[in-house]
C-alpha cells in the first residue's frame, strides 16, 4: 500500500508537470517537461532529504552539542523499533520540526533553534515522537517527493510568468504543436501550482492526524504533544520563518508563518491545530507495538 501510494503521487504530480510544460511550450515544452519529470522523480527519491535540509539551512549536530535532543531521540527510536535518524538544527527563531528521507534507514529529523528554546522535556518528546512516527509510517518518502516535485512545478510557473513579461507567449498565431497557446499558458501558470498544492494538502492533512496518534502511543500519553502544539500555534502566528521554504513547509509539524495574509490559510497543507488537539484529547492511548 505504501509503495502504491507513493507511485500514485509520483504519477499525478508528474502529469501536472508535463501538462504545464505543454501549455507553456507546446509539444516541445511537453517533451522537455516529461524528461524533467523523470529526472525529478529520480532526484526526489534519492536526494529529496538533502534538498529539504539544504534549502532550510539545516546543520548536523553531534551528541556533545545537543545531548538533550539525542537522549530523547534515542529513547523514542528504540520504542518505535527504528534506527536513530540523523539529527539537524535549523537556524530559525520560529519553532518547528520536520522529518525527511526515503526510509527509516535513510531518515533525518531537523528541529529549529526556536523549538529547542521554548519546549520543555515533555513537549520536546511529543514533537520528536510525532516526527519519528512519520519515519516509521514511511510518510517521509511520499511527502519529500511531493514537496520536491511541487517545488519544480512552482518554479516552472514562475519561469512562465517571467516569459510572459518579456513576450514569451505572444506567438498566438503559431501552431500549438510548436508553441504553447497564450490563454492555456496563462491558465497553467496559476493552475499548475494550485493542483500541486491540492495534492500536498490531501497528503499532509491525513498523515498529520496519523502521526499525532502514533506519536502519542509511542510516548504513552498525549499531554506533551498537546502542550507542544499549543505553543507552536501561538509562536508561529507571530514569528515568520526565516529558513523554511514554502515547498518544504508540508513536511513540518505545523505550518510555518511566512508573513502573509489569511488567504494562504484557506489552502493549508496542515489540518487546523484546534482539530488536531481536540482529536488528541479524545484519544484513548494504547501501547505502540
Amino acid at each position: 500500500m505504501k509503495v502504491l501510494r507513493t507511485g500514485a503521487i509520483l504519477i499525478l504530480l508528474s502529469v501536472v508537470l508535463v501538462i504545464a510544460g505543454g501549455a507553456l511550450g507546446g509539444r516541445g515544452g511537453m517533451q522537455i517537461a516529461l524528461v524533467f519529470a523523470v529526472v525529478m522523480n529520480f532526484v526526489s527519491y534519492f536526494f529529496s532529504d538533502k534538498i529539504a535540509l539544504k534549502t532550510s539551512g539545516a546543520q548536523p549536530v553531534s551528541r556533545e552539542q545537543l545531548p538533550r535532543l539525542y537522549q530523547v531521540m534515542e529513547g523514542l527510536a528504540a520504542k518505535a523499533h527504528i534506527p536513530v535518524p540523523k539529527l539537524y538544527v535549523v537556524p530559525d527563531a520560529a519553532p518547528n520540526a520536520f522529518a525527511t528521507g526515503r526510509s527509516p534507514n535513510h531518515a533525518s529529523v531537523a528541529v529549529t533553534q526556536g523549538l529547542l528554546q521554548i519546549m520543555n522535556d515533555d513537549e520536546l518528546e511529543g514533537v520528536i515522537a510525532h516526527e519519528l512516527s512519520h519515519v516509521r509510517n514511511y510518510d517521509i518518502l511520499t511527502s519529500s517527493i511531493a514537496a520536491t516535485i511541487a517545488g519544480a512545478i512552482t518554479y516552472m510557473a514562475q519561469m512562465g510568468q517571467w516569459a510572459m513579461l518579456f513576450g514569451g507567449f505572444g506567438g498566438g498565431n503559431r501552431d500549438d504543436d510548436r508553441g504553447g497557446g497564450g490563454l492555456s499558458a496563462l491558465l497553467m501558470i496559476f493552475l499548475a501550482p494550485f493542483a500541486a498544492l491540492l495534492l500536498q494538502l490531501f497528503l499532509s492533512r491525513t498523515r498529520e492526524y496519523a502521526a499525532d496518534e502514533t506519536g502519542v502511543r509511542m510516548v504513552g500519553h498525549s499531554q506533551g504533544l498537546i502542550s507542544a502544539l499549543e505553543k507552536l500555534g501561538a509562536y508561529n502566528k507571530r514569528i515568520p520563518t526565516s529558513a523554511i521554504s514554502p515547498s518544504t513547509s508540508s513536511l513540518c509539524i505545523v505550518k510555518p508563518f511566512f508573513g502573509q495574509g489569511t488567504l494562504s490559510a484557506l489552502f493549508s497543507t496542515h489540518p487546523p491545530l484546534e482539530d488536531r488537539i481536540a482529536a488528541l484529547r479524545q484519544m484513548t492511548v494504547t501501547p505502540l507495538r
